[in-house]
């Protein structure tokens, strides 16, 4: 039996890279899949994607920093299918920029889409979760967010603000047998990264920084994100899980 059958997953950022990894895999597990982006056009190919195979898909398209973009999405959510037991806060950015070159607009930025998107999508679903006694949370986070990363002090607070904003939800709504836990990819080949990952000095240096002598793939991040949405992970909720090819190892 697929892994996800008759349960709905609302993911966020689903046009690309890891999101995009993640809906498929979950359409394909068997869920119902609610797939959000600020690219209307790409979530829209995913949910093609999905549908051509006989998945069950829709998409809307969400400003994840936006209270009223996020009732607009459940809203929609809910009149398809009425509930959503799995939410994944996929939608990020990514800055490099030191901290005293940062703009107090471009923190401003990077803090609203990275964590306070994170916020609003927990606000605003867990009293769902809490009628239909239950739920699992997957907010995506970095290996910046367990240790420091030179030269991106925005996008570090970012990430390890949501790994903590994780834990506090994990001990408050354990309760109601909502589990929320956080995964930690190191260096992916998504279009975010490509820029970095593809310039041969950058990859370089990434292969020295892991344990496993290779870059990772959305689609592993999107196995990770699966075990902590599915029952395998049933006693399972506060924890980061990086999927990094060892970097934090070292």
């Amino acid at each position: 039996m697929a892994q996800l059958t008759n349960k709905v997953a609302l993911i966020t950022g689903a046009g690309s890279g890891m999101g995009r990894e993640e809906a498929l895999l979950f359409a394909q597990e068997g869920a119902k899949v609610v797939a959000t982006d600020i690219n209307e056009a790409a979530v829209q190919a995913v949910v093609k994607e999905i549908q051509a195979v006989g998945g069950e898909a829709i998409s809307f398209a969400h400003n994840v920093a936006s209270e009223e973009d996020w009732q607009r999405v459940l809203e929609g959510a809910f009149a398809s299918y009425h509930r959503i037991d799995i939410l994944v806060n996929n939608a990020g950015i990514s800055f490099a920029q030191g901290m005293l070159d940062t703009t107090t607009e471009q923190w401003d930025r990077v803090m609203n889409i990275n964590l306070s998107s994170v916020f609003l999508g927990m606000k605003l679903v867990i009293p769902h979760m809490q009628q239909n006694n239950g739920g699992s949370i997957v907010n995506i986070s970095s290996i910046a967010g367990l240790s420091g990363s030179s030269g991106a002090g925005a996008y570090t607070a970012s990430k390890g603000a949501v790994r903590m904003l994780t834990k506090a939800a994990a001990v408050d709504y354990g309760k109601d047998n909502i589990r929320v836990n956080s995964v930690h990819p190191g260096f992916i080949e998504t279009p975010m990264s490509a820029e970095f990952v593809n310039n041969e000095q950058m990859r370089a240096w990434f292969l020295s920084q892991t344990a496993l002598p290779r870059i990772g793939q959305a689609r592993e991040v999107a196995q990770a994100v699966l075990f902590l949405a599915s029952d395998a992970s049933a006693y399972i909720t506060g924890v980061e899980l990086p999927v990094d090819g060892g970097v934090i190892a070292k």
